[in-house]
């Protein structure tokens, strides 16, 4: 299935920015979690693709207004003059957790929007980035509604 989705993207000559996909609260069926930046007609023309796709049982368009999303950083920084100390705290004022550590390294792991992960990743560049990987956005609707409920599929 990813793969069909990633040649309907490719084919089209359309970017995905990022791409997440995972188990649901259904273990039968998968979530994609697609962002990819273009015009109307570009959403629309994916949209429609992606709805004619076999397994595809939904698709969903999120706005940012009435939907969360987050995303994953794990982070392992260098640690030289700034010491353990000081790279802690960065990590503790954007509500990290410290997930391994060394004598010159420590790996963090950073959940929030994208725009906390970029600022983060620009202030460990004045420390020393060792190595970064990122998850993608999950994103989720606002409040009670499951829109991927069994009675909706």
């Amino acid at each position: 299935m990813l793969n069909r989705v990633a040649s309907l993207y490719a084919k089209r000559g359309y970017n995905i920015d990022s791409l997440t996909v995972g188990e649901t609260e259904n273990p039968a069926y998968s979530r994609m979690t697609i962002i990819s930046t273009g015009d109307d007609y570009m959403k629309n023309q994916v949209l429609r693709q992606l709805q004619k796709l076999h397994d595809v049982k939904m698709v969903v368009l999120l706005d940012k207004e009435s939907s969360v999303s987050v995303e994953q950083l794990l982070i392992k920084l260098k640690v030289n003059g700034a010491g353990k100390q000081a790279i802690s705290d960065m990590i503790n004022d954007y509500g990290g957790k410290v997930m391994d550590f060394g004598g010159d390294f420590i790996t963090a792991e950073i959940t929030g929007g994208s725009d906390k992960i970029e600022r983060f990743i620009d202030l460990a560049r004045e420390v020393g980035i060792l190595e970064v990987c990122r998850s993608g956005l999950v994103s989720v609707i606002c409040g009670t509604e499951n829109i991927l409920s069994v009675e909706n599929i």
